[in-house]
């Protein structure tokens, strides 16, 4: 679990639960209606601007907010490096007993097994830029719908308020459908500022930097692979590849 996105909600929703539970009853800030208006509307919003299954798909890539392993770029450099010496002393096809290292990565096993078939450096490239491309894309669609939803939800708490002031002034002579009226109008103003800003854009916020932070590491991958075919030396490919990372990140396999 991504400890800073966990940590963030926490102390997000315990500091406002905190403040209403010091200041009086809970109950009074839970209203269905209220929730009814905003989250069917700011959702029902979203699935007119995207087709429901992108809105579905960002629903399921939005775990990745909060479940997400991070492989830093030095240990895929370190394993690119090691693969290259390997290519070099025994062969490409050589390369075939360690895609086991890197079965949990799809795309990382895909480009090794390609090298140790001895694809083409520049048909190699060409491939997974491809789907580098098509990554990019999707992750960019995820993020963009959160924060869509992120400017929705807002919205939809000023027109719940509006049916909320509609209602109360529509009973003006009734004195006591007054206070649950305003009450309504007034949370559903709560509830879409939570959800657009606490919720919503942040997440979009977050699953840009992941992606941001999962193309840098394939397009170390793609570099690296390329070096091994071209049989390029093991301590140019690093230098190569550490143009990518800033320079307090770099760290050389070579003394």
């Amino acid at each position: 679990m991504d400890f800073a996105t966990f940590f963030g909600l926490t102390a997000a929703f315990g500091l406002m639960v905190l403040a209403i539970a010091t200041g009086g009853d809970f109950i009074i800030f839970v209203d269905p209606q209220a929730m009814m208006v905003v989250t069917g509307g700011t959702f029902g919003a979203g699935m007119v601007q995207y087709p429901f299954k992108d809105v579905w798909s960002a629903l399921s890539v939005g775990k990745n907010a909060f479940f997400y392993k991070e492989t830093p770029p030095n240990q895929i450099i370190e394993r690119l490096i090691r693969f290259a010496n390997v290519a070099r002393k025994e062969g490409l096809l050589s390369l075939e007993n360690s895609i086991n290292e890197v079965k949990d990565d799809a795309f990382f096993a895909k480009g090794l097994q390609m090298a140790a078939d001895g694809q083409d450096p520049e048909t190699m490239r060409e491939m997974l830029d491809k789907e580098v491309e098509h990554i990019e894309e999707r992750h960019e669609r995820g993020a963009d719908i959160f924060t869509s939803l992120g400017g929705y939800a807002p919205a939809m708490g000023m027109v719940g308020t509006l049916i909320g002031l509609v209602q109360m002034l529509r009973n003006l002579n009734d004195p006591s459908a007054i206070g649950p009226a305003m009450a309504m109008a007034l949370l559903t103003t709560l509830y879409g500022t939570v959800l657009g800003n606490i919720v919503f854009h942040p997440m979009g916020g977050k699953l840009k930097n992941r992606s941001q932070s999962e193309l840098l590491k394939k397009t170390l991958i793609i570099e690296g692979i390329h070096s091994i075919l071209v049989g390029e030396n093991p301590r140019i490919m690093e230098q190569k590849l550490h143009a990518f990372l800033s320079p307090k990140e770099r760290k050389s396999n070579f003394r």
